[in-house]
């Protein structure tokens, strides 16, 4: 059998049938990919590394974009520059191997065709900056990949963003997102007009959205409080005051901090305002900044070691005192 992808980039504009020869084939070819799939994220899960697509709808929240104009001639777009999908991104692995075996029927429908003789239209994408997004040809896009070809015919719509993406690659594309969505956060928030040295930083996109979440809560309990319409200056100030700080301070001071080599001190804060909102609603408790902080940490770790560990104290605690033991919680607070 020759090997796949070492021709050219095909216009297929043909209309015949497949042939029995040729689904067979696409059977073994989607088995292959499917497979590759599974492995990619299995080594994944071994290694920390992210195997998703991006959606495509977080990128355009994130970005504050719009869509533009778009282009109803086709384009040669190279395939390692699409790096997302507007509704399958949870189907696909990064590299658009499929990892959900219901895709298989109409998956190996479109190998066949571009395999064979039989035609498939154009996929349609969106841009932003220089990479792309599936709108239309997840299937097609995904079989390309897996033949090896190196671009595919495609419509493209532009999308507007407030400022230049400054990514050529998926890779980059998550690094500029998190940035973007500091950016942002400064210039809605005004934060560092108030307070210079405020430089919260998250590491994953699309968490600003939480803290945006946490001034609109914030601003409403004050206006029930003091009966009238909260400015969001005022509402961002009070936040920042009376939220945001005793938290971090908590965090800075209690050294939790080395658990987690890679993140930061925002980082912390929002995934302990959840783990502190979890502990509300399951056990009816109101806890601290300091008690948040230590059963958290009693049970949390992004280093190996310790995370093995502490799941290995969890269980032992669970088998002693049942499910509804709480780690790490300080003795005036039980």
């Amino acid at each position: 059998m020759a090997a796949r992808g070492l021709s050219a980039p095909r216009k297929y504009m043909m209309t015949n049938e497949p042939t029995a020869v040729e689904i067979n084939q696409a059977q073994e070819h989607f088995r292959q990919a499917h497979m590759q799939a599974l492995l990619q994220d299995w080594r994944a899960g071994i290694s920390g590394r992210n195997t998703d697509l991006f959606s495509y709808e977080e990128v355009r929240k994130i970005l504050e974009a719009r869509e533009g104009a778009t282009f109803y001639k086709t384009q040669d777009i190279p395939l390692d520059k699409i790096v997302g999908s507007v509704g399958r991104y949870r189907d696909f692995t990064s590299a658009f191997l499929p990892r959900n075996a219901a895709l298989a029927q109409r998956w190996q429908r479109v190998d066949a065709a571009m395999s064979g003789l039989v035609g498939v239209p154009a996929v349609d994408l969106y841009q932003v900056g220089d990479v792309y997004f599936v709108r239309d040809g997840n299937h097609r896009v995904s079989v390309a990949r897996s033949r090896g070809d190196k671009s595919i015919d495609a419509y493209v719509t532009k999308v507007d963003v407030p400022f230049p993406v400054e990514a050529d690659s998926a890779e980059k594309l998550s690094t500029w997102l998190t940035e973007a969505g500091h950016r942002l956060f400064l210039k809605h928030t005004q934060l560092q007009t108030y307070y210079p040295d405020a430089d919260i930083r998250l590491t994953e996109p699309g968490r600003y959205r939480k803290l945006y979440e946490q001034i609109d809560v914030h601003r409403w309990y004050l206006g029930e409080a003091f009966e009238r319409e909260i400015p969001y200056e005022e509402a961002v100030r009070s936040w920042y005051d009376h939220v945001y700080l005793p938290l971090t301070e908590s965090i800075r001071e209690s050294g939790v901090l080395k658990e987690f080599p890679n993140r930061t001190v925002a980082d912390l804060y929002l995934w302990i305002c959840h783990h502190r909102e979890e502990l509300r609603k399951r056990y009816n408790l109101d806890l601290s900044e300091n008690a948040a902080v230590s059963t958290f940490a009693s049970v949390y770790s992004d280093k190996r070691m310790n995370k093995a560990i502490k799941g290995a104290r969890l269980a032992v605690a669970r088998i002693a005192a049942g499910e509804d033991v709480i780690i790490g919680l300080p003795k005036e607070d039980h």
